[in-house]
């Protein structure tokens, strides 16, 4: 899923493994997994789903850990509640998931603390959690915040590498479009709480099908382009609780027409296997 801060990439995520927080609800759609809609699951179905077959990295690791407890308890945590686990083996199964992760000296680092890693040693610490139950689907939100760029490739490749080897379902959620390139065989582009354009990621670089998408690659500082001003969108994005009527993306959109203010784009399909929210996709893409 890619899109701004704000567009709901997050909440999206959230609503999936049901952690939304009070009062926020959810009133229509369904979440889906193997036929299954989770949003009318009772909450012990629910909570029997969660981590055993859909699990979730989220984005600030030293928020989402615990300080008191040791990184090594806090992965045992749900391999002694849910495996059944003794305290020491699931200290041993937590240094495996740690040493898979790549976390050095994994015998002696389990019994550390949060606060005694580097951002980019909790976001490992934090993917060796999720894993511990060897989930089918995995929900990654923005893994790479606030790590510098080298970290980043490190922890793009682990996931990468991991997925590839219990083959698993990768959900991405970011901002950051080399990312996407990069790894994704599918993108979900949000604005305003809700899809805008879903496509395969190479149609969709190369001819994006929503103005939206088309504005955040022009964005992207490109080496063949020095020298030149960088694009890019103006405005900001819309407050979720004051949506404009029409297509959300309108007061920012170069293309909008009186149309846009008016009428809400519904996801269409087109030719191919991608969709668009916008009246002129058809256009785009023929462009």
């Amino acid at each position: 899923m890619l899109g701004e801060s704000g567009s709901g990439k997050s909440v999206t995520a959230n609503t999936v493994m049901g952690i939304l927080p009070d009062p926020a609800t959810v009133t229509a759609g369904a979440v889906r997994y193997r036929g299954e809609d989770l949003l009318t699951a009772t909450p012990d179905r629910r909570r029997a789903l969660r981590g055993e077959n859909v699990a979730m990295i989220f984005q600030d690791a030293l928020s989402a850990l615990n300080p008191v407890f040791t990184v090594g308890f806090q992965i045992g945590e749900q391999l002694r509640t849910r495996r059944g686990m003794s305290r020491r083996d699931a200290e041993r199964r937590a240094v495996e998931l740690l040493d898979q992760v790549g976390i050095p000296a994994a015998r002696q680092r389990v019994r550390d603390h949060p606060y005694q890693f580097s951002g980019g040693m909790r976001q490992r610490v934090m993917i060796a959690m999720s894993l511990a139950l060897d989930p089918d689907v995995l929900i990654a939100d923005e893994p790479t915040t606030a790590l510098d760029v080298t970290v980043q490739a490190q922890i793009m490749d682990l996931l990468a590498e991991i997925q590839a080897e219990r083959h698993m379902a990768l959900i991405l959620i970011t901002h950051d479009l080399g990312v996407v390139a990069e790894v994704a065989d599918r993108i979900a582009v949000m604005y305003a709480g809700r899809i805008v354009e879903n496509a395969d990621v190479h149609p969709l670089y190369a001819a994006p099908a929503h103005p939206y998408t088309r504005s955040l690659l022009e964005s992207i500082p490109r080496v063949d382009t020095k020298g030149t001003e960088l694009k890019a969108i103006k405005g900001l994005p819309p407050n979720l609780l004051r949506i404009p009527p029409g297509c959300p993306f309108h007061p920012r959109c170069p293309i909008a027409t009186d149309a846009c203010h008016e009428e809400l784009p519904p996801l269409v399909a087109l030719p191919g296997t991608r969709s668009s929210a916008c009246l002129f996709a058809a256009e785009l893409v023929g462009a």
